[in-house]
């Protein structure tokens, strides 16, 4: 019995080392397994980092657009004011202008009344001074 148990357990060896093999066999497959899911979310990793960067750069972009839109955008309302208060300035010089042309009109237009109403005075006067 002795050297049957002992044939049993060669027996049992060989299978327990089958056995182990076959499971090493099985974590090397299941290693490679796993380091190729790995490998797909490094992956996954680096081209979310790459789109996180290039939007970052997208930003710094858009963010220098928006400062170079607003400094256009200041240029143009001192140059809009500017221009509005030189438009204002020459339009009141304008009128003014206006003004004094018609003040003159009128002062000529006055004394030309008064010479007319002189003049008829003068004419009356004669005319009864005749009769």
């Amino acid at each position: 019995e002795g050297s049957e148990g002992d044939g049993e357990g060669e027996v049992g060896a060989e299978e327990e080392a089958a056995a182990a093999e076959e499971e090493a066999a099985m974590v090397v497959g299941g290693s490679e397994e796993m380091e190729l899911h790995i490998q797909r979310i490094m992956a996954r990793i680096d081209q979310f980092t790459e789109k996180f960067n290039l939007i970052k750069i997208y930003c710094l972009k858009v963010s220098d657009l928006l400062e170079a839109g607003r400094t256009i955008f200041r240029d143009l309302t001192a140059e809009f004011e500017d221009r509005l208060i030189s438009i204002h300035k020459e339009q009141m010089e304008k009128w003014q202008e206006d003004i004094k042309e018609l003040r003159a009109q009128d002062a000529s237009n006055e004394a030309s009344r008064a010479l007319l109403q002189n003049a008829q005075y003068h004419l009356l006067q004669n005319v009864d001074n005749g009769s």
